[in-house]
């Protein structure tokens, strides 16, 4: 078993993965990465409490997503579902986000140029980062992407 499965043995980050999220998402939020590393704080939906963890964000045609690697049943994912979309997204400075989940159909491209720009997560998608996109649209369902809408709705709004 690779160190990186390792890390997040059953789909869920291990102490240790807990503990070097906590670290690069400090050093993505205060922007000593490139600009597609960030940090994502989302309220806990249980807890209320903001929840910060790294991501790799990708833009296809001029728009921005996050991908979820560990599939549809990571927390952050359930957080985000629970809050409407409604979250942080920080590099250098942060920004109020919402985040609208992309239909299966249209996930192929988002995934490809996610795998070929996030090389942990090859280990958890059970496909080539140079596969055909008929590959990414069989394990479009399994991996949640999500759009970043910069200036996200007023959810009150009538």
């Amino acid at each position: 078993m690779s160190v990186k499965r390792w890390l997040y043995r059953g789909g869920r980050p291990n102490r240790a993965a807990r503990f070097l999220d906590r670290i690069t998402a400090a050093l993505y939020a205060r922007g000593i990465a490139p600009d597609y590393l960030v940090t994502l704080t989302v309220a806990g939906r249980r807890s209320g409490k903001a929840i910060t963890l790294p991501l790799v964000m990708v833009v296809v045609d001029g728009e921005s997503y996050v991908v979820s690697m560990l599939g549809d049943n990571a927390n952050w994912v359930r957080n985000v579902r629970a809050a409407e979309g409604r979250a942080v997204l920080r590099h250098g400075r942060e920004e109020s986000v919402c985040l609208v989940e992309v239909e299966p159909r249209d996930r192929p491209v988002v995934l490809r140029t996610y795998l070929r720009s996030a090389p942990n997560a090859r280990t958890h998608v059970p496909v080539s980062k140079d596969a055909p996109l008929a590959d990414f649209a069989e394990v479009a369902p399994e991996y949640p992407v999500f759009r970043v809408m910069r200036d996200p709705p007023d959810r009150n709004a009538p």
